[in-house]
């Protein structure tokens, strides 16, 4: 099959399991297709798929990454020993594990071809993802408390795992509380990484944007969080901070020097 085959097949699978869009047209070009593949993606509830399916899918995904582009943390410069800055879409780093900021229900973002990290890593990581936390969801038997660390594969993503974690939702003031509670993350998902043998993890801004975390305070969180999670732990494993706005870039830049 060809991109452009596959991506056909996937659209009419996944509108064939929905009696509410039979009928729906599909659009011709390339780009319109891509967002309503997407779309369907994003609403689409964990349940049983066909091998066929996942066959078609996985390669598809495969081969969108490798057009943005992989970027491989081994040729990526540290900024000092164990700790990188870089910038760019996450859901295109060859590493470990990645972290995605999630919600509390842990399935991902459900809003179609919405922007924010959790929708692009369920999108890019394919069904596989959402089903596997539905699973441990289902185990668990309640929602995910802010501040804790799941891990999951990586499925069509090139780097290994991912580790997802609930960051605080910040209201009219940030508080004590809130700020514990992000610096939890980063220690939970460092733990979760080191206790399964993950020797890099990246980043993302957690909490910042939707969930109204301000941007040089968490930060400063992070990279306080993380020195001092190797120091006390002496623990090698490497650390990349991940941003993709330039404001995010530029107040790294200056906590890492």
């Amino acid at each position: 099959m060809t991109q452009d085959e596959r991506r056909m097949f996937l659209i009419r699978a996944l509108l064939a399991e929905n009696h509410r869009y039979q009928g729906m047209e599909i659009p011709t070009g390339v780009q319109q297709q891509k967002r309503l593949l997407r779309a369907l993606f994003n609403v689409r509830m964990p349940q049983p798929v066909t091998e066929e399916f996942l066959q078609v899918q996985d390669a598809y995904l495969q081969e969108e990454t490798r057009r943005k582009g992989i970027t491989d943390i081994a040729d990526l410069t540290p900024v000092e020993p164990g700790l990188y800055l870089w910038q760019g879409d996450i859901t295109t780093l060859r590493c470990g594990a990645i972290v995605n900021a999630a919600n509390s229900q842990m399935l991902g973002c459900f809003y179609p071809n919405h922007n924010c990290i959790d929708n692009c890593i369920h999108t890019y990581a394919g069904v596989q993802l959402r089903a596997a936390c539905a699973e441990l969801m289902a185990r668990q038997g309640h929602e995910e408390e802010t501040g804790g660390a799941k891990l999951t594969p990586a499925f069509n993503l090139p780097c290994d795992y991912v580790l997802h974690t609930v960051g605080p939702i910040v209201g009219r003031w940030l508080t004590g509380r809130d700020k514990a509670r992000l610096a939890s993350c980063y220690r939970s998902c460092l733990e979760l990484a080191e206790r399964n043998g993950i020797q890099s993890v990246a980043f993302c801004c957690i909490s910042t944007g939707e969930f109204h975390f301000p941007n040089d305070k968490a930060a400063e969180i992070a990279v306080r969080t993380v020195k001092e999670y190797r120091e006390q732990t002496h623990s090698k494993i490497e650390v990349i901070f991940n941003v993709f706005k330039d404001i995010d870039l530029e107040i790294y830049r200056n906590l890492l020097g």
